[in-house]
């Protein structure tokens, strides 16, 4: 049986695995480690949860025995796709490296610079990154890139996923030709096929595992719901419920949003459950993984960037609240139980508008995937939910009380319609007839008073009657819409010059 002591790794580094407890290497380890110390091109290929972090740290704490960083010129650099697996591998790093002393650097988003700066200015034998964040400081003037030796591009695959390959090729740019560069990932798509073909020079090529396999001691189940989102959340309850053997479970879901109404909903519940997506801050996303990991809280609701490649060894349970879009998400999604040959379950909720998804799911892992309790064809009638507003106490009550009504809540007029030119005669009519009333009433009043102002003179009387004699002796027709009072420029005839 091969143990780490075959492989070549100094005695800092056999001593440092000896106390983390390992003795005996996984197969990526025992095949990617020795060509890492030949200073061999590698591209890696296995499961999640096999080791592959350790298969490029061992190797590289060996060959950085020798020789010495500079300020800003960093010795190797390692890229990962996101802050949490950036983090990860530094704390292997520390774990591992403890009888070296080397300096190593995280630059990841969401932490200051001028900290990242004075870490660089001591100079980095490590420079672990995502790389947004490296770009940064490169276009600042605070790195030099020509003393790299090592260039590891963990998790390729995601690289790809979430748009970093311009990234990354900006980045080879910076680094010497000769360098030694390692790709690990648990798939290995045609398209990153090409981009290592373009980045490895003869590279060894280690395959423990079919590509987009997935591990043996992990259950997979399928559980068909309602495409509705309360009736989905209802079955992840009684799902989660069901199960006697669970210690703690990440809950998948595809869009942050989902993240935060899914949490929200199980707090609701009175389940332990945390959240974790990538629109949280560096400080929350790490104290939250830290309450996971120590078992502070039971469920973890996240978005893929819990996916790939976090190291919580003894995760019991995965639910996919949502079937990934990306065959390979699934993959590394129930990749976070099972691991290290424990033995794990996930569960997948499908709708029927995730038969697409769940078809390519299967065609890549070549394997059909087993219903819990029926198919989708089996499923009973959608239920009412009180709390989704929908059925006979929700929004089909204000369906009725909305029915018939106008775009701004109008209800609309059940006269019949008149036809616009009656409705014109009846408005001339009427203003006509009121006219007439408040002439009535002014000639009434005057015979009352003798038609004498009882002696004081009232200019305002006489210009009023002025106005009004005008009025009367007009023969053109009355204006419409100004009632009684009519502007006198509009009682005036214009001539007419022929």
């Amino acid at each position: 049986m091969t143990t780490f002591a075959d492989l070549g790794l100094s005695q800092k580094v056999l001593s440092a695995v000896t106390d983390a407890g390992y003795t005996t290497p996984t197969p990526i380890q025992a095949g990617a480690i020795p060509p890492a110390l030949q200073r061999r091109d590698i591209c890696g290929i296995a499961q999640t949860g096999t080791g592959k972090t350790a298969s490029f740290v061992l190797p590289m704490l060996t060959l950085l025995e020798k020789g010495r960083a500079r300020a800003r010129m960093p010795r190797t650099l390692i890229l990962e796709p996101t802050r949490e697996l950036a983090a990860q591998v530094a704390e292997n790093f520390e774990k591992y490296g403890k009888n070296h002393k080397l300096n190593v650097a995280l630059l990841i988003g969401g932490v200051s610079f001028d900290e990242q700066d004075r870490k660089l200015e001591r100079g980095a034998d490590v420079l672990i990154c995502t790389p947004g964040r490296l770009l940064d400081h490169c276009e600042r003037g605070k790195l030099l890139m020509t003393g790299v030796e090592i260039l590891v591009i963990d998790e390729a695959d995601r690289m790809l996923d979430m748009g970093f390959i311009p990234d990354i090729e900006r980045i080879a740019k910076m680094i010497p030709f000769t360098r030694q560069t390692l790709f690990f990932s648990a798939t290995m798509p045609p398209e990153i096929q090409k981009l290592a073909d373009a980045f490895l020079q003869n590279p060894e090529r280690i395959e423990v595992a079919p590509p987009s396999s997935t591990a043996k001691t992990v259950t997979q189940r399928l559980v068909a719901c309602h495409n509705k989102d309360y009736e989905k959340r209802a079955a992840l309850r009684d799902l989660i419920r069901a199960q006697d053997d669970l210690k703690n479970a990440i809950i998948f879901c595809n869009r942050k949003k989902d993240v935060a109404d899914l949490f929200r909903s199980l707090d609701r519940h009175g389940f332990s459950v945390g959240a974790l997506h990538g629109d949280m801050d560096q400080r929350s996303r790490t104290t939250m993984l830290a309450n996971f990991k120590s078992n502070n809280i039971t469920l973890l609701v996240a978005s893929d960037v819990a996916a790939r490649g976090l190291d919580i060894p003894d995760v019991s349970h995965v639910f996919n609240f949502d079937v990934p879009i990306h065959a390979e998400d699934y993959v590394h999604r129930i990749g976070r139980t099972g691991r290290a040959g424990r033995s794990g379950a996930a569960f997948t909720l499908v709708t029927r508008s995730d038969t697409k998804f769940l078809d390519a799911i299967e065609k890549l892992i070549t394997q059909k995937i087993e219903w819990l309790n029926g198919d989708l064809s089996a499923l009973p009638e959608p239920m009412e939910s009180h709390d989704s507003g929908r059925g006979r106490g929700g929004k089909g009550r204000e369906r009725d009380r909305d029915r018939g009504r106008d775009k701004r809540g109008r209800k609309p007029d059940t006269r019949a319609a008149e036809p616009v030119a009656d409705v014109e005669e009846k408005i001339i009519e009427t203003r006509t007839e009121s006219v007439a009333a408040e002439h009535q009433k002014a000639d009434h009043r005057r015979q009352q008073h003798g038609g004498r102002n009882h002696g004081r003179p009232n200019p305002a009387n006489d210009d009023h009657r002025e106005r009004r004699r005008r009025r009367d002796d007009d023969d053109g027709p009355t204006p419409v819409g100004f009632g009684d009072d009519i502007p006198a420029f509009m009682l005036i005839v214009a001539n007419a010059k022929g």
